[in-house]
C-alpha cells in the first residue's frame, strides 16, 4: 500500500531514471537548429570533427549530444524520419549498455543509429544483432544509407559468405549478423592456424536485437561445431536391446522436461545388465570410467520413453542400391520440427540421441558427431566489453538480464498514449468450443473489415483454426514458419481491410503491421517489374491513397485485433503478440481465448484449478472470465519461467566451468600463433612431462626400493624412444628423484638439440608450431567429448547425496590437468622421434585444414538443433569448401574445381591467389586437382 503512494507521488525509479535523461535531450534539441544550418558536406564533416575531439581526450559522452543530433539531421535528410525525443533517450540507454524497452512501432531499428554511430566513431567497431539473415540484411542496407552519408563503413554477415568477404564485414565501423553467425565465426576462428586466416577482430560494442529472443529464449541452447567421430553402432544396438529390457518402475519420466531418472531399484538392475553385457570398465555404474556408456544408456532410454514415432520424428524409407546390387528400402529417422511440424531432413539430434532413435527403429545408424568447439550465447556476448539490447518485452526477465549480464531494463514512454483494448481472457472447457468460438469472432470482426492477427502456439492448432474458419468462408493467411522475407511482406500487409493473419509464435517479428497496409511492401510487390517513369509515379501515387483511405476505414472500425488462441509459457511471449496492435496510438484490441486442454494449464496449472472448473457445472460452448482465473493462469506462466530461468542458468553454471578452461585453451592457441618461434614452449613441456613421469614412479620422500624403476623404464621407452640402466640408477649411493629426472632430462634435450641441428631452423619453427596447434586441437576435441558425456550423467550423482554441479567441477578439473599431462607427453613424443629426410631438402610444411564439420544450436534437453545456419541440402564437403575457401567453395555449384587457369605460372604456394579470392595460392586454384 505504501509502496504504491510512494510510486504515485514520486513515480517509479524507472520514471525518474527516464526524467533525469530528458535533461541530455534538451541539450541535443537545442543543437537541432545549429545543425540544420550545416550543408551535405558540413554535416558528413561531423565525423572527422568527433574523431578529433576523442584523439584529443574527449570521451564519448562528452561528444553524445552534439553526435546524437548530426544523427538526427542526417536521418531526416537521407530517410525522411526524424527521431523523436523518446526514441534519444532510448538511443542513450543504449549507449549505456542498458535494455531499451520499447512497444512494437515505436521505431527501435532507427533508435540503434543513434548509439551505433556514437560508438563507431571510435574506429573499434559495432556489432548490431538480429534474430534472422533477412532482418540483418534489411537493416544494414536500410540505415547503411545513413550511416553512409556521415562516412561510416557498413558490414552484413550472412551464411555462405566467403572468408575474405567475412574479413572485410568485421573490418567495417558498424557490422549487421545474426547471433548464431557471430558465435559461429568465433568458435571457427579458434580452430584457425594462423592469425591472418582470423575474421573477427577484438570484441567492443555490441547491440542486440530483440535481446529476449536472442540472449533469453535461445540462450538455453549452446552454439556447437562438430565433426564425425568413430562408428560405434554395435554399442548403440546393445544398450537399446538392454533398455528395451527394463521395467516401467526403474524410471521416473519428468514430461516438462523430457528428462528420465533411474530409481534406486533401477540403477541397481541396470548396473547388472550392463555388467552381463560387459559394458563396464568398472563395477560402480557411476565411476568416470563408465561415464560414455552411461551417456549412450540415457540417451537410449530417452528414446525409446520420450520420443515418440510420427510426433517427434517419422521413419522415411528411401529405395537405394544394396551391396549384392539389388534395389531395397532404406530407412531413415527425420525430425519433425515441434513449431512448424516440418520435416527436418538433414538436421540430427545431438549426443548420440539420433543414433539411438536409429537403434530403437532399427534403421542403419549414422556415425555420432563430435563436438569440436562450442560455446553459449551467454559467454559469448558477456566477452563484450559493453553490450545492449532493445526489445518490446523484457521487463518480465529483469531480474534474469542483470543476474547473468549485468544489464538494467530501462522501460522507454510511448511517443503518443497506448489506446488498445485489452479485454479480459475467455475460458472455454475444450478446444472444440473454444476455437468454434474464435472463428465466430474472427468472422464477426472480418465482416466489418477490422483486420485480426490471430496468435497460435503450433502448426497443428494453425491448421485446426483454418479448418474452422474455411467452414465460415473467412479468407485468411496461414504463417507457420520462422520470419523470413516472404512471411515479412504478408505480414506487413495484416493491418488492410478485413485481414485474417494466423501466425505460429515468432512469425512477424521485425516488421511493422501499419494499419490500411505498408506502402514500400505493396510497391515492392506490385511495382516490382515497373521500370522508373511518368506511369510508375502515378502507381506509387495511387497506391499511397488507397493506404490512406484504408487505413481510415480500419481506424473506424477499431484498428487491427490481435486475437490468441492460448497462453503462451511465459508472459514475455503474449505481451509480445499483444504489442502488434496499438502502435503509435492507434486504436487496437487483444484478447486471448483459453480452454482446460491447453498445455500450460494442463501441464503447469494447479490441481486445484482443474478440479474448481469441471465443478462449476460449465454448460458446452458457454465462456466464463474471472480474475481468479487470469491470477490461477499468471501464476502456472511465473513456474514455467522460473524453471525456464533455472534451466539457463544452470546451462551457464556448467559452461562456466568449460568457459574457464576455453579461455585458456584460446589464449594459448593465440600466443602460439602470434609467435615466431615456440621452442621455449616445447622446452618446457618436455621438461614438465619428464618431472611428471618421474614424480609418479618415484614420489618425493619415498625410498628408492619403494620406486617403480621398471615402470618408469617402459614409459620413457613408450614416450621418448630413449633407454636407460635405471636398475642400475638403483644401486647408487645418494640417488634422489631429482637425480633421475636431471638424467633423462639430459638425454632428451641432447637427443633434441642433436635433431634440430640437422635440420632448416625456419622449417624446424614451423614444424613445432603446427605440431603443437595441432595436438593441442587433437587433445581439446577429445576432452571435449568426455566433457558433454559427464555432462549428460553427472546429475545422475544426486541419487547418491551430491550435489551434481559440484561434482562436474571437480572432475572437470581433473581431466584438464589430465588432458594438459597428455599433451605434454604427446608433442614431446613426437618430436623426439619424429624422422627427418636427409639430404633432400625438407618439403614446404602445410598447416592443416580445418576439419570437416557441421554447426548447431543444440537445445541441451531435448537434442533439437535450433540453428538457422542450413537446413542440411548442403553437403559437409560443400560447408567445408566455405569454409576454408577451397577450390570447391570457389567453382561454385556446377562449376568446375579440377582445371587451374595459372597452372605453369611462377606463382608463390602462400602467395595470394590471382583469381582475388583472398586465400592462398596454395588453398585455391594451386590446390585444385589435388583434392577434387
Amino acid at each position: 500500500m505504501l509502496k504504491s503512494i510512494g510510486k504515485a507521488i514520486f513515480g517509479s525509479s524507472n520514471d525518474r531514471y527516464v526524467n533525469s535523461i530528458r535533461k541530455v535531450v534538451d541539450q541535443i534539441n537545442a543543437l537541432e537548429p545549429q545543425l540544420q544550418a550545416l550543408s551535405d558536406e558540413e554535416l558528413r564533416a561531423q565525423t572527422d570533427k568527433f574523431r578529433a575531439q576523442l584523439a584529443d581526450g574527449k570521451t564519448l559522452d562528452d561528444i553524445l549530444p552534439e553526435a546524437f543530433a548530426t544523427v538526427r539531421e542526417a536521418s531526416v535528410r537521407v530517410l525522411g524520419m526524424r527521431h523523436f525525443d523518446v526514441q534519444m533517450i532510448g538511443g542513450i540507454v543504449l549507449h549505456r549498455g542498458e535494455i531499451a524497452e520499447m512497444r512494437t512501432g515505436e521505431g527501435k531499428t532507427l533508435v540503434a543509429t543513434l548509439a551505433t554511430y556514437l560508438n563507431a566513431i571510435e574506429g573499434k567497431g559495432v556489432h548490431v544483432v538480429t534474430v534472422n539473415d533477412y532482418l540483418a540484411s534489411r537493416d544494414a542496407e536500410w540505415m547503411g544509407q545513413l550511416h553512409n552519408f556521415l562516412g561510416l563503413t557498413i558490414g552484413v554477415i550472412v551464411p555462405n559468405l566467403g572468408e575474405q568477404a567475412r574479413r572485410d564485414a568485421y573490418g567495417a565501423d558498424i557490422t549487421y549478423g545474426t547471433n548464431n553467425e557471430f558465435g559461429f565465426d568465433y568458435l571457427r576462428d579458434n580452430m584457425k592456424h594462423e592469425r591472418g586466416q582470423m575474421v573477427q577482430r577484438p570484441f567492443n560494442f555490441a547491440i542486440v536485437d530483440e535481446v529476449d529472443s536472442i540472449l533469453i529464449d535461445e540462450a538455453r541452447t549452446p552454439l556447437i561445431i562438430s565433426g564425425p567421430t568413430e562408428d560405434k553402432s554395435e554399442l548403440y544396438v546393445t544398450v537399446d536391446e538392454i533398455v528395451k529390457k527394463i521395467e516401467p518402475d526403474w524410471y521416473e519420466a519428468d514430461e516438462k522436461t523430457k528428462n528420465i531418472t533411474w530409481t534406486e531399484e533401477g540403477t541397481d538392475a541396470i548396473e547388472q545388465m550392463l555388467k552381463d553385457a560387459e559394458l563396464l570398465e568398472t563395477d560402480n555404474l557411476y565411476d568416470v570410467e563408465n561415464t560414455q556408456v552411461v551417456h549412450h544408456l540415457d540417451q537410449a532410454l530417452k528414446a525409446n520413453i520420450m520420443f515418440k514415432r510420427d510426433t517427434d520424428y517419422i521413419v522415411k524409407f528411401e529405395k537405394k542400391m544394396q551391396p549384392d546390387g539389388t534395389m531395397g528400402e532404406e530407412g531413415k529417422v527425420v525430425i519433425i520440427d515441434e513449431f512448424t511440424g516440418r520435416m527436418m531432413d538433414g538436421r540430427r539430434w545431438s549426443n548420440g540421441l539420433h543414433q539411438a532413435v536409429e537403434a530403437k527403429e532399427g534403421v542403419k545408424i549414422e556415425p555420432e558427431n563430435q563436438t569440436l568447439a562450442s560455446i553459449t550465447f551467454q559467454n559469448y556476448f558477456r566477452m563484450y566489453p559493453k553490450l545492449s539490447g532493445m526489445t518490446g518485452t523484457a521487463a518480465t526477465e529483469a531480474a534474469e538480464f542483470w543476474d547473468i549480464y549485468k544489464m538494467n531494463v530501462v522501460e522507454i514512454p510511448t511517443n503518443v498514449p497506448v489506446q488498445r483494448i485489452d479485454e479480459e481472457d475467455e475460458f472455454y472447457k475444450n478446444t472444440q468450443d473454444k476455437f468454434k468460438a474464435i472463428a465466430k469472432a474472427i468472422k464477426e470482426k472480418h465482416e466489418i473489415g477490422q483486420p485480426v492477427l490471430v496468435g497460435t502456439v503450433s502448426i497443428e492448432k494453425s491448421e485446426l483454426l483454418s479448418d474452422f474458419l474455411d467452414k465460415e468462408g473467412v479468407k485468411h493467411e496461414i504463417l507457420n514458419a520462422r520470419q523470413h522475407e516472404r512471411e515479412a511482406h504478408i505480414v506487413a500487409q495484416a493491418g488492410r481491410i478485413g485481414a485474417v493473419t494466423i501466425a505460429t509464435n515468432m512469425a512477424g517479428r521485425g516488421t511493422d503491421i501499419q494499419l490500411g497496409g505498408n506502402v514500400e511492401f505493396r510497391i515492392e510487390d506490385e511495382l516490382a517489374e515497373m521500370p522508373e517513369g511518368p506511369e510508375r509515379d502515378a502507381a506509387i501515387a495511387k497506391i499511397k491513397e488507397e493506404v490512406a483511405e484504408e487505413k481510415q476505414r480500419v481506424l473506424e472500425a477499431g484498428g487491427l485485433f490481435v486475437l490468441a488462441t492460448e497462453r503462451h509459457e511465459s508472459r514475455r511471449i503474449d505481451n509480445q503478440l499483444r504489442g502488434r496492435s496499438g502502435r503509435q496510438g492507434d486504436p487496437g484490441l487483444s484478447r486471448f481465448y483459453l480452454c482446460l486442454e491447453d498445455d500450460l494449464l494442463r501441464i503447469f496449472g494447479p490441481d486445484t484449478l482443474f478440479a474448481r472448473m469441471m465443478n462449476s457445472n460449465l454448460e458446452d460452448g458457454e465462456a466464463i472470465g474471472s480474475k481468479w482465473l487470469s491470477k490461477a493462469i499468471e501464476t502456472a506462466q511465473k513456474k514455467v519461467e522460473a524453471r525456464n530461468y533455472e534451466i539457463r542458468k544452470q546451462v551457464v553454471q556448467y559452461d562456466d566451468v568449460m568457459n574457464d578452461q576455453r579461455k585458456v585453451i584460446y589464449e594459448q592457441r593465440a600466443e602460439i600463433m602470434d609467435s615466431e618461434a615456440v621452442d621455449d614452449v616445447v622446452v618446457d613441456m618436455r621438461h614438465d612431462a619428464i618431472n611428471a613421469m618421474v614424480g609418479e614412479h618415484c614420489p618425493p620422500g619415498s625410498y628408492p626400493e619403494q620406486w617403480d624403476m621398471e615402470g618408469l623404464k617402459t614409459k620413457v621407452e613408450d614416450v621418448f624412444g630413449m633407454s636407460f640402466p635405471m636398475e642400475d640408477w638403483v644401486q647408487e649411493d645418494h640417488i634422489e628423484p631429482e637425480l633421475v629426472e636431471e638424467r633423462i632430462r639430459e638425454e632428451a634435450d641432447a637427443r633434441m638439440d642433436a635433431k634440430i641441428a640437422k635440420a632448416d631452423p625456419a622449417i624446424w619453427r614451423r614444424i613445432e608450431k603446427s605440431l603443437l596447434l595441432q595436438e593441442l586441437d587433437h587433445q581439446w576435441k577429445d576432452h571435449l567429448a568426455t566433457l558433454d558425456a559427464l555432462r549428460q550423467v553427472v546429475g545422475l550423482r544426486a541419487h547418491a547425496q551430491k550435489q551434481p554441479l559440484n561434482e562436474y567441477k571437480q572432475e572437470a578439473f581433473a581431466l584438464f590437468e589430465s588432458m594438459l599431462d597428455k599433451l605434454r607427453e604427446d608433442v614431446t613424443s613426437k618430436l623426439l622421434t619424429i624422422q627427418l629426410a636427409e639430404p633432400a631438402p625438407l618439403p614446404p610444411v602445410d598447416l592443416p585444414e580445418l576439419p570437416d564439420f557441421l554447426t548447431g544450436h543444440i537445445d541441451p534437453l531435448t537434442g533439437r538443433d535450433n540453428s538457422d545456419d542450413g537446413d542440411g541440402s548442403e553437403s559437409r564437403a560443400a560447408l567445408f569448401g566455405a569454409l576454408a575457401g577451397s577450390p570447391r567453395a570457389a567453382a561454385g555449384p556446377g562449376g568446375s574445381s579440377s582445371e587451374n587457369p595459372y597452372a605453369g605460372q611462377d606463382i608463390s604456394r602462400n602467395a595470394p591467389c590471382p583469381c582475388g579470392s583472398g586465400n592462398k595460392y596454395k588453398h585455391c586454384h594451386g590446390a585444385m586437382g589435388a583434392r577434387v
